[in-house]
């Protein structure tokens, strides 16, 4: 026992344990240290550090995927960022409100065509008749004159078939104001079917056989002004035996020349 040491006043012995198990107090001012882990017989084993305050945190180990498949690695969407699908125009036809929309067939658009062509031409077409059966009787009248009254005086027979002839060189008032205004009936049913297309893409034979017009970039209806254009443009689909309206049986998006032009296709709508 020495009482000059000024760490060891008591005289106690150093490097033993304290009594009934506890462990040595650490000195004054520094950090107390862990004990350490006693491996076990035979396998060397080591200590796992353990983190201090403030450190951070491992994150949960990920659930193991099956065996033989590859580790799916979870995806997270960003808040406010839009999904992305599939590009526009694909699934063979023109994605519309309702999902996407296949292209209409040729014999739709003929159908659909024929139909508009018979609502809108047929009163047009009865007066054109009635104008033709009036200047024909009109005509069959003046040249064939009663010459009964100039028994055999060969000047007034002349002078009656003169007249006959000078009156058939014109088309009768009645026959002119027929033909007028079947022109203006066919003008009128052509804006109507025009104006039709450009609101709502279909026409009254085009919705009867469920086909529409639209957009080919947005699958919008094309508005007043596109429509005329389309109808305009149909003009280059008439040379080489009506090709361009032929050109949609081969066609991969059953499109006229005039469609290819103001870039409009047809789609069904069922």
């Amino acid at each position: 026992m020495s009482f000059g040491d000024p760490n060891n006043p008591y005289g106690q012995p150093q490097g033993q344990p304290n009594p009934y198990g506890q462990q040595p107090q650490a000195p004054y001012g520094q950090p107390p240290q862990a004990p350490q882990a006693q491996p076990g017989y035979g396998y060397p084993q080591q200590a796992q550090p353990q983190p201090g305050y403030g450190y951070p945190q491992q994150a949960p180990p990920q659930p193991q995927a099956p065996y033989g498949q590859p580790p799916q690695v979870p995806q997270q969407q960003a808040y406010g960022y839009p999904q992305q699908g599939s590009p526009y125009g694909q699934q063979s036809g023109m994605p519309g409100m309702g999902g996407p929309q296949p292209y209409a067939g040729w014999g739709a658009r003929v159908g659909a065509a024929l139909l508009d062509g018979l609502i809108v031409g047929v009163l047009p077409t009865i007066l054109y008749i009635i104008a033709g059966v009036v200047t024909a009787n009109t005509v069959t009248t003046v040249t064939r004159p009663d010459t009964s009254y100039c028994g055999t005086d060969y000047q007034c027979i002349s002078d009656a078939y003169t007249a006959a002839n000078n009156a058939t060189s014109g088309m009768p008032a009645l026959a002119l104001i027929l033909v007028a205004l079947a022109g203006l009936i066919t003008l009128a049913g052509g804006l109507f079917l025009i104006a039709k297309e450009g609101s709502t893409g279909q026409t009254p034979g085009k919705k009867a056989l469920n086909i529409r017009v639209v957009r080919e970039a947005t699958g919008q209806p094309l508005g007043f002004g596109l429509a005329l254009g389309r109808k305009i443009c149909h003009a280059v689909d008439g040379p080489l035996c009506g090709l361009g309206f032929w050109w949609p049986l081969w066609d991969e998006k059953s499109q006229t020349f005039a469609d290819k032009i103001v870039s409009t296709v047809v789609v069904r709508t069922q």
